[in-house]
């Protein structure tokens, strides 16, 4: 995946979940932090992405901004979902990993 398909899934995720922290987007995206830092830097320039400051810190997007589009049907998880699919995700490796990272980045809040 390339920086700028990298840049614009990285903003649906951020539409979707509101904020996260770069540390998870990095492990997301199989990317260093340093990487998501420059991308949403890149993304400031055209979106109301900010940073986040502090122990509940990472990157957001404005709380106004709804994009044009609609990513899909789907519902994404609920935090209680998301949660126990973190849980269970320590259990992973591999496979089903990967898997599982799949998932959580697709429909998590």
């Amino acid at each position: 995946m390339g920086p700028s398909e990298r840049r614009q899934r990285l903003l649906e995720v951020l539409c979707l979940r509101r904020q996260d922290t770069y540390e998870n987007l990095a492990r997301e995206f199989n990317v260093s932090k340093m990487t998501i830092r420059r991308d949403v830097m890149a993304l400031t320039c055209s979106y109301p992405v900010e940073t986040v400051s502090g122990r509940y810190g990472g990157v957001r997007v404005a709380k106004w901004y709804r994009p044009n589009y609609r990513p899909s049907r789907i519902e994404p998880l609920t935090i209680k979902q998301a949660a126990l699919l973190k849980k269970l995700r320590e259990q992973l490796s591999g496979e089903e990993l990967e898997t599982m990272d799949s998932i959580l980045f697709k429909f998590s809040p």
